[in-house]
Protein backbone atom coordinates (compact mmCIF):
# COMPACT_ATOMS: atom_id res chain seq x y z
CA UNK A 1 0.00 0.00 0.00
CA UNK A 2 1.68 3.53 -0.82
CA UNK A 3 2.08 5.88 1.96
CA UNK A 4 1.82 9.01 -0.70
CA UNK A 5 -1.14 11.79 0.40
CA UNK A 6 -3.38 12.85 -2.10
CA UNK A 7 -3.39 16.31 -3.30
CA UNK A 8 -5.15 18.75 -1.81
CA UNK A 9 -5.34 22.33 -2.32
CA UNK A 10 -3.67 24.20 -0.46
CA UNK A 11 -4.89 26.51 2.75
CA UNK A 12 -4.67 29.73 2.87
CA UNK A 13 -4.09 32.05 6.00
CA UNK A 14 -7.07 34.22 5.79
CA UNK A 15 -9.41 30.32 5.23
CA UNK A 16 -7.12 29.09 8.23
CA UNK A 17 -8.03 31.45 10.47
CA UNK A 18 -11.82 31.91 9.85
CA UNK A 19 -11.46 35.45 7.37
CA UNK A 20 -12.73 34.34 4.46
CA UNK A 21 -14.71 36.80 2.69
CA UNK A 22 -18.34 36.12 1.88
CA UNK A 23 -20.08 37.17 -1.58
CA UNK A 24 -23.18 39.79 -0.82
CA UNK A 25 -26.35 38.38 -1.79
CA UNK A 26 -28.03 39.16 -5.10
CA UNK A 27 -29.50 42.58 -4.67
CA UNK A 28 -33.61 42.58 -4.49
CA UNK A 29 -34.12 43.70 -8.56
CA UNK A 30 -37.38 45.48 -7.13
CA UNK A 31 -40.70 45.61 -8.92
CA UNK A 32 -40.92 46.21 -13.32
CA UNK A 33 -42.77 49.12 -14.33
CA UNK A 34 -46.22 48.49 -14.82
CA UNK A 35 -47.56 48.75 -18.03
CA UNK A 36 -51.14 49.27 -18.82
CA UNK A 37 -53.31 47.37 -20.81
CA UNK A 38 -55.62 48.75 -23.73
CA UNK A 39 -58.40 48.71 -20.92
CA UNK A 40 -56.64 50.79 -18.90
CA UNK A 41 -56.57 53.49 -21.58
CA UNK A 42 -59.10 52.69 -23.92
CA UNK A 43 -62.82 52.83 -22.00
CA UNK A 44 -64.48 51.48 -25.42
CA UNK A 45 -62.50 48.48 -25.08
CA UNK A 46 -63.42 47.91 -21.54
CA UNK A 47 -67.35 48.46 -22.06
CA UNK A 48 -66.42 45.79 -24.92
CA UNK A 49 -65.05 43.11 -22.45
CA UNK A 50 -67.70 44.08 -20.01
CA UNK A 51 -69.87 42.98 -22.57
CA UNK A 52 -68.09 39.77 -23.34
CA UNK A 53 -68.10 38.86 -20.04
CA UNK A 54 -71.64 39.57 -19.34
CA UNK A 55 -72.63 37.70 -22.87
CA UNK A 56 -70.68 34.66 -21.01
CA UNK A 57 -72.70 34.66 -18.00
CA UNK A 58 -75.53 35.38 -19.62
CA UNK A 59 -75.23 32.25 -21.73
CA UNK A 60 -74.22 30.47 -18.92
CA UNK A 61 -77.74 30.96 -17.19
CA UNK A 62 -79.57 30.33 -20.58
CA UNK A 63 -77.56 26.71 -20.85
CA UNK A 64 -78.73 25.68 -17.19
CA UNK A 65 -82.38 26.75 -18.33
CA UNK A 66 -82.21 24.60 -21.30
CA UNK A 67 -81.04 21.48 -19.14
CA UNK A 68 -83.99 22.11 -17.27
CA UNK A 69 -86.49 21.83 -20.07
CA UNK A 70 -84.20 18.40 -21.65
CA UNK A 71 -84.50 16.55 -18.28
CA UNK A 72 -88.63 17.05 -19.22
CA UNK A 73 -88.39 17.47 -23.21
CA UNK A 74 -86.02 14.34 -23.85
CA UNK A 75 -87.22 10.66 -23.34
CA UNK A 76 -85.44 8.71 -20.90
CA UNK A 77 -84.97 6.10 -23.35
CA UNK A 78 -83.79 8.21 -25.91
CA UNK A 79 -80.08 7.63 -27.55
CA UNK A 80 -78.06 9.77 -29.60
CA UNK A 81 -75.27 8.02 -31.93
CA UNK A 82 -72.20 9.47 -33.16
CA UNK A 83 -69.79 7.20 -35.11
CA UNK A 84 -69.29 4.65 -33.12
CA UNK A 85 -69.97 5.58 -30.19
CA UNK A 86 -74.13 5.97 -28.64
CA UNK A 87 -75.20 7.33 -25.27
CA UNK A 88 -78.48 8.46 -23.53
CA UNK A 89 -79.41 11.30 -25.14
CA UNK A 90 -81.15 12.76 -22.08
CA UNK A 91 -77.96 12.44 -20.10
CA UNK A 92 -75.85 13.87 -22.86
CA UNK A 93 -77.60 17.41 -22.74
CA UNK A 94 -77.94 17.41 -19.71
CA UNK A 95 -74.10 16.72 -19.41
CA UNK A 96 -73.18 19.27 -22.32
CA UNK A 97 -75.63 22.24 -20.68
CA UNK A 98 -74.29 22.33 -17.53
CA UNK A 99 -70.32 21.60 -18.80
CA UNK A 100 -70.68 24.38 -20.85
CA UNK A 101 -72.60 26.57 -18.37
CA UNK A 102 -69.66 25.86 -16.06
CA UNK A 103 -66.90 26.71 -18.22
CA UNK A 104 -68.63 30.03 -19.41
CA UNK A 105 -68.68 31.30 -15.61
CA UNK A 106 -65.26 30.10 -15.20
CA UNK A 107 -63.94 31.61 -18.66
CA UNK A 108 -65.92 34.40 -17.99
CA UNK A 109 -64.24 35.39 -14.22
CA UNK A 110 -61.29 34.68 -16.24
CA UNK A 111 -61.57 37.60 -18.65
CA UNK A 112 -63.07 40.15 -16.26
CA UNK A 113 -59.63 39.37 -13.56
CA UNK A 114 -57.42 39.60 -16.92
CA UNK A 115 -58.88 42.51 -18.86
CA UNK A 116 -60.67 44.79 -16.36
CA UNK A 117 -59.52 43.92 -12.81
CA UNK A 118 -56.80 46.27 -11.43
CA UNK A 119 -53.44 44.52 -12.45
CA UNK A 120 -51.09 46.58 -10.40
CA UNK A 121 -47.81 44.57 -9.12
CA UNK A 122 -47.19 45.03 -5.26
CA UNK A 123 -44.95 43.40 -2.44
CA UNK A 124 -45.78 42.98 1.19
CA UNK A 125 -43.37 42.07 3.72
CA UNK A 126 -43.72 39.02 5.72
CA UNK A 127 -45.72 39.39 9.02
CA UNK A 128 -46.84 37.35 12.42
CA UNK A 129 -49.24 34.11 11.67
CA UNK A 130 -51.57 36.39 14.18
CA UNK A 131 -53.20 39.59 13.34
CA UNK A 132 -53.57 42.78 15.51
CA UNK A 133 -56.71 44.63 15.81
CA UNK A 134 -55.04 47.18 13.52
CA UNK A 135 -54.40 44.55 10.87
CA UNK A 136 -57.47 42.91 11.04
CA UNK A 137 -58.95 46.67 10.23
CA UNK A 138 -56.44 47.20 7.76
CA UNK A 139 -57.21 44.20 5.74
CA UNK A 140 -61.03 45.17 5.77
CA UNK A 141 -60.37 48.36 4.22
CA UNK A 142 -57.84 46.37 1.64
CA UNK A 143 -60.57 43.90 1.10
CA UNK A 144 -63.00 46.90 0.80
CA UNK A 145 -60.17 48.53 -1.57
CA UNK A 146 -60.19 45.06 -3.80
CA UNK A 147 -64.18 45.33 -4.07
CA UNK A 148 -63.76 48.50 -5.66
CA UNK A 149 -60.94 47.66 -7.88
CA UNK A 150 -62.84 44.88 -9.56
CA UNK A 151 -65.74 47.07 -10.78
CA UNK A 152 -68.22 44.46 -8.97
CA UNK A 153 -70.16 47.11 -7.02
CA UNK A 154 -69.29 49.66 -9.99
CA UNK A 155 -69.97 47.10 -13.47
CA UNK A 156 -73.61 46.64 -12.80
CA UNK A 157 -73.50 44.75 -16.35
CA UNK A 158 -71.31 42.00 -14.95
CA UNK A 159 -72.77 41.95 -11.67
CA UNK A 160 -76.30 41.20 -12.60
CA UNK A 161 -75.57 39.30 -15.16
CA UNK A 162 -72.97 36.74 -12.55
CA UNK A 163 -75.65 36.61 -10.23
CA UNK A 164 -78.45 35.41 -12.52
CA UNK A 165 -76.06 32.42 -14.05
CA UNK A 166 -75.64 31.41 -10.66
CA UNK A 167 -78.99 31.81 -9.12
CA UNK A 168 -80.03 29.74 -12.74
CA UNK A 169 -77.19 27.25 -12.40
CA UNK A 170 -78.84 26.21 -9.17
CA UNK A 171 -82.07 24.83 -10.70
CA UNK A 172 -80.88 21.55 -12.32
CA UNK A 173 -80.03 20.64 -9.21
CA UNK A 174 -83.03 21.15 -7.41
CA UNK A 175 -84.82 19.38 -11.17
CA UNK A 176 -82.94 16.35 -10.95
CA UNK A 177 -83.53 15.70 -6.72
CA UNK A 178 -87.08 13.64 -8.99
CA UNK A 179 -84.37 10.84 -9.64
CA UNK A 180 -84.13 10.23 -6.27
CA UNK A 181 -87.71 8.44 -6.69
CA UNK A 182 -91.04 9.20 -5.89
CA UNK A 183 -92.10 10.55 -2.38
CA UNK A 184 -92.26 7.55 0.04
CA UNK A 185 -95.64 9.06 1.33
CA UNK A 186 -97.33 7.20 4.10
CA UNK A 187 -95.21 3.98 3.60
CA UNK A 188 -92.53 5.60 5.74
CA UNK A 189 -95.09 4.36 9.04
CA UNK A 190 -96.53 0.89 7.96
CA UNK A 191 -94.95 -2.30 7.90
CA UNK A 192 -96.96 -5.58 5.75
CA UNK A 193 -97.52 -6.89 9.40
CA UNK A 194 -100.98 -7.71 9.93
CA UNK A 195 -103.58 -9.71 12.10
CA UNK A 196 -102.87 -13.08 11.14
CA UNK A 197 -99.57 -13.17 9.61
CA UNK A 198 -96.85 -15.68 10.76
CA UNK A 199 -93.87 -15.07 12.80
CA UNK A 200 -91.01 -17.08 10.68
CA UNK A 201 -87.50 -17.76 10.87
CA UNK A 202 -85.73 -14.97 9.14
CA UNK A 203 -82.95 -17.79 7.57
CA UNK A 204 -85.27 -20.78 7.56
CA UNK A 205 -88.56 -19.27 6.86
CA UNK A 206 -90.21 -21.90 9.02
CA UNK A 207 -93.22 -20.97 11.26
CA UNK A 208 -92.64 -20.90 14.72
CA UNK A 209 -94.33 -22.44 17.61
CA UNK A 210 -94.10 -21.31 21.59
CA UNK A 211 -92.64 -24.54 22.32
CA UNK A 212 -89.99 -23.36 19.82
CA UNK A 213 -88.23 -21.05 22.04
CA UNK A 214 -86.42 -21.48 25.48
CA UNK A 215 -85.96 -18.96 28.12
CA UNK A 216 -82.95 -16.16 27.32
CA UNK A 217 -83.65 -17.12 23.69
CA UNK A 218 -83.78 -14.61 21.23
CA UNK A 219 -84.93 -15.26 17.31
CA UNK A 220 -84.52 -12.90 13.99
CA UNK A 221 -87.62 -12.79 12.80
CA UNK A 222 -89.79 -11.55 9.81
CA UNK A 223 -93.54 -11.84 8.74
CA UNK A 224 -94.63 -14.82 6.15
CA UNK A 225 -96.23 -12.83 3.61
CA UNK A 226 -92.60 -11.51 2.83
CA UNK A 227 -91.19 -14.40 0.68
CA UNK A 228 -94.17 -13.75 -1.60
CA UNK A 229 -93.02 -10.73 -2.65
CA UNK A 230 -89.27 -11.35 -3.49
CA UNK A 231 -90.44 -12.49 -7.01
CA UNK A 232 -92.95 -10.14 -7.91
CA UNK A 233 -90.73 -7.05 -6.90
CA UNK A 234 -87.62 -7.37 -5.57
CA UNK A 235 -87.30 -3.64 -4.77
CA UNK A 236 -90.21 -3.59 -2.75
CA UNK A 237 -89.08 -6.98 -1.29
CA UNK A 238 -86.09 -5.25 -0.26
CA UNK A 239 -87.88 -2.34 1.63
CA UNK A 240 -90.67 -4.57 3.36
CA UNK A 241 -87.63 -6.73 4.66
CA UNK A 242 -86.15 -3.88 6.01
CA UNK A 243 -89.11 -2.36 7.87
CA UNK A 244 -90.67 -5.75 8.83
CA UNK A 245 -87.42 -7.54 10.38
CA UNK A 246 -88.39 -8.33 14.29
CA UNK A 247 -86.57 -9.62 17.21
CA UNK A 248 -88.51 -12.52 18.89
CA UNK A 249 -87.74 -13.24 22.85
CA UNK A 250 -88.76 -15.83 25.49
CA UNK A 251 -88.44 -14.29 29.33
CA UNK A 252 -89.05 -15.72 32.67
CA UNK A 253 -93.27 -13.88 33.00
CA UNK A 254 -92.10 -12.80 36.58
CA UNK A 255 -89.69 -10.62 35.31
CA UNK A 256 -91.17 -8.66 32.76
CA UNK A 257 -92.68 -5.30 33.31
CA UNK A 258 -95.71 -5.15 31.61
CA UNK A 259 -97.00 -1.69 29.86
CA UNK A 260 -100.14 -0.55 30.45
CA UNK A 261 -102.50 -1.70 27.40
CA UNK A 262 -100.14 -4.47 26.43
CA UNK A 263 -101.40 -7.02 28.75
CA UNK A 264 -101.86 -9.66 26.12
CA UNK A 265 -99.57 -8.60 23.86
CA UNK A 266 -97.07 -11.40 24.97
CA UNK A 267 -97.51 -15.41 24.90
CA UNK A 268 -96.08 -16.98 28.47
CA UNK A 269 -92.75 -14.52 28.05
CA UNK A 270 -92.70 -14.65 24.45
CA UNK A 271 -92.70 -10.98 23.54
CA UNK A 272 -91.80 -9.64 19.61
CA UNK A 273 -90.30 -6.05 18.86
CA UNK A 274 -89.14 -4.13 16.17
CA UNK A 275 -85.32 -5.14 15.01
CA UNK A 276 -84.96 -1.89 13.52
CA UNK A 277 -83.12 0.80 15.95
CA UNK A 278 -85.59 4.12 16.55
CA UNK A 279 -81.97 5.99 16.61
CA UNK A 280 -80.96 6.09 12.85
CA UNK A 281 -82.75 2.79 12.07
CA UNK A 282 -79.22 -0.15 12.48
CA UNK A 283 -80.29 -3.58 12.70
CA UNK A 284 -79.97 -4.85 16.45
CA UNK A 285 -79.61 -8.82 17.71
CA UNK A 286 -76.97 -7.92 20.98
CA UNK A 287 -78.82 -9.73 23.23
CA UNK A 288 -77.78 -10.23 26.98
CA UNK A 289 -79.72 -13.09 29.06
CA UNK A 290 -79.10 -12.39 32.25
CA UNK A 291 -79.74 -8.35 32.16
CA UNK A 292 -83.11 -8.71 29.22
CA UNK A 293 -80.62 -5.99 27.42
CA UNK A 294 -80.05 -5.64 23.78
CA UNK A 295 -77.90 -3.06 22.20
CA UNK A 296 -77.13 -1.35 19.06
CA UNK A 297 -74.01 -2.32 17.55
CA UNK A 298 -74.01 1.08 15.84
CA UNK A 299 -74.09 3.90 18.48
CA UNK A 300 -74.42 1.77 21.69
CA UNK A 301 -78.23 2.48 21.98
CA UNK A 302 -79.33 -0.02 24.78
CA UNK A 303 -82.90 -1.44 25.22
CA UNK A 304 -85.47 -3.36 28.11
CA UNK A 305 -87.02 -5.64 26.66
CA UNK A 306 -88.60 -6.63 29.83
CA UNK A 307 -89.48 -3.06 30.46
CA UNK A 308 -91.18 -2.24 27.24
CA UNK A 309 -87.86 -1.83 25.33
CA UNK A 310 -87.26 1.32 27.12
CA UNK A 311 -84.13 3.29 26.59
CA UNK A 312 -81.63 2.66 28.85
CA UNK A 313 -78.90 3.96 27.55
CA UNK A 314 -77.66 5.86 24.48
CA UNK A 315 -78.83 8.42 21.79
CA UNK A 316 -82.06 6.56 20.71
CA UNK A 317 -84.68 8.66 21.85
CA UNK A 318 -87.93 6.18 22.35
CA UNK A 319 -88.41 2.26 22.66
CA UNK A 320 -88.16 0.01 19.80
CA UNK A 321 -92.25 -0.54 18.92
CA UNK A 322 -93.66 -4.10 20.26
CA UNK A 323 -95.84 -6.58 17.89
CA UNK A 324 -98.81 -7.91 20.04
CA UNK A 325 -98.31 -11.59 19.27
CA UNK A 326 -100.82 -14.64 19.24
CA UNK A 327 -101.45 -18.16 18.48
CA UNK A 328 -103.33 -19.50 15.54
CA UNK A 329 -105.35 -22.72 14.90
CA UNK A 330 -102.23 -24.62 14.05
CA UNK A 331 -100.41 -23.60 17.20
CA UNK A 332 -98.18 -20.95 15.31
CA UNK A 333 -96.80 -17.61 16.58
CA UNK A 334 -98.84 -14.46 14.70
CA UNK A 335 -99.53 -11.06 14.78
CA UNK A 336 -102.67 -9.77 16.48
CA UNK A 337 -102.14 -6.51 14.26
CA UNK A 338 -99.37 -4.41 13.15
CA UNK A 339 -97.07 -2.08 14.94
CA UNK A 340 -99.29 0.38 16.48
CA UNK A 341 -96.51 3.15 16.31
CA UNK A 342 -93.83 3.72 13.02
CA UNK A 343 -91.29 1.33 13.28
CA UNK A 344 -87.11 2.66 12.48
CA UNK A 345 -85.17 6.27 13.18
CA UNK A 346 -87.06 8.59 15.27
CA UNK A 347 -85.94 11.77 13.21
CA UNK A 348 -88.99 11.17 10.70
CA UNK A 349 -92.20 13.28 11.48
CA UNK A 350 -94.29 10.90 13.44
CA UNK A 351 -98.17 11.11 13.24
Amino acid sequence: MSDEKPNLPAVTAEEEHGQVQVAEPIPDPGIEPHENRITDIDPKAADRVERQVATMFSLAGLLAVVACVAYFAIPRESEVTVGPLNGNANNLTLGLCLGFGLFLIGAGAIQWAKKLMVDVEISEDRHPAHSSPEQKTEIIDAFQVGVDESGFTRRKLIRRSLIGAMALLGLPAIVLLRDLGPAPGNKLFGTIWAAGIRVVNDVTLRPIKPADLVVGQLVNGAPANLAAMQEDSPVEYQNAKAKAAVIMVRIPPAEIQVPPGRENWGIDGILCYSKICTHVGCPISLYEQTTHHVLCPCHQSTFDLADGAKVIFGPAARPLPQLPLAVDAEGYIVAQSGFHEPVGPSFFERG
